[in-house]
């Protein structure tokens, strides 16, 4: 058995929440926020057998994407003038597959 842990963008969480219902995977989802840029996140915890992992990382993939966003280089401000933006890559997801040792349901 294993535990996927999959870090969502908030912008895709429901869609990738209802496609793995949609094919048949039990989540327990947890709001949680990012370290960089300070924004929330969703980790869904997906317990599955170790032959649907793939299956499992096939419909997180297809559901969650990448964009681009801009934000405040702050590193250069000075003064009176603002500084730059940059453009940074955030959604699409972060995925654990972890080996679990016991399973029990009480």
């Amino acid at each position: 058995m294993k535990l996927v842990l999959a870090i969502i963008n908030n912008d895709d969480a429901g869609a990738v929440s209802s496609a793995l219902t949609r094919a048949g995977f039990s989540a327990t989802k947890l709001a949680t926020t990012g370290g960089f840029l300070k924004v929330g996140n969703t980790t869904l915890l997906i317990g599955v057998e170790d032959e649907q992992v793939l299956k499992v990382t096939d419909v997180i993939a297809q559901h969650s994407s990448k964009r681009s966003q801009l934000l405040p280089d702050t590193s250069s401000y000075s003064g009176e003038f603002a500084s730059m933006p940059i453009e940074v890559t955030v959604g699409g997801a972060t995925l654990f597959v972890l080996d679990v040792a016991q399973f029990l349901k009480l």
